[in-house]
């Protein structure tokens, strides 16, 4: 097996697994911030920062236990009636963060003659429309139930930016 090019790995997944992270975290503090909790985003806002630092050590079993608590915080959140385009949110963009970890660690055993950066790209775009339809859902839900905020409105719009930007970035290699 021909040893394969780390870089070209953590320039294509690097940046949509962190942003991920980050979003996911903020969305289900941000969401349980708005019921009037504090103490409990603190915490959510340090294990996405736990998260982050447990990329770079390569702790490759800390992305299945971030995926669960992050799930069973929307859960617990949907529970208590907290807004459920945050914790929606949060779920998602947690799933996706676990997705982009576990395909980091595919694309590290294929060798050199394999198409990396298409499997990358394609994996990457599939997971991506999934996202968004979860995010329309939630979009839907949040209009169906009178829930509209400007704060997610803003939030789709920096969402969507963030998702141009990598699709920028991807046409231009």
């Amino acid at each position: 097996m021909v040893e394969f090019d780390a870089t070209a790995e953590v320039n294509l997944t690097g940046f949509a697994l962190v942003s991920s992270i980050i979003i996911s975290t903020g969305s289900l503090a941000w969401g349980y911030a708005s019921m009037g909790l504090e103490t409990i985003p603190r915490w959510m806002i340090a294990f996405g920062a736990l998260w982050l630092v447990s990329l770079w050590q390569g702790w490759k079993w800390f992305s299945p236990l971030g995926l669960f608590l992050s799930v069973l915080s929307a859960i617990l959140g949907l529970w208590f009636s907290f807004p459920i385009g945050w914790m929606f949110s949060g779920a998602i963009f947690a799933l996706f963060a676990w997705d982009m970890a576990e395909l980091r660690q595919k694309l590290h055993f294929m060798t050199s003659r394999d198409d990396v950066k298409g499997v990358a790209r394609r994996h990457i775009a599939r997971v991506s429309f999934l996202t968004l339809g979860g995010l329309l859902f939630a979009s839907f839900l949040i209009l169906w139930w009178r829930q509209w905020t400007d704060e997610w409105g803003m939030f789709l719009l920096g969402a969507t930016f963030i998702g141009s930007l990598q699709i920028i970035a991807w046409f231009r290699r």
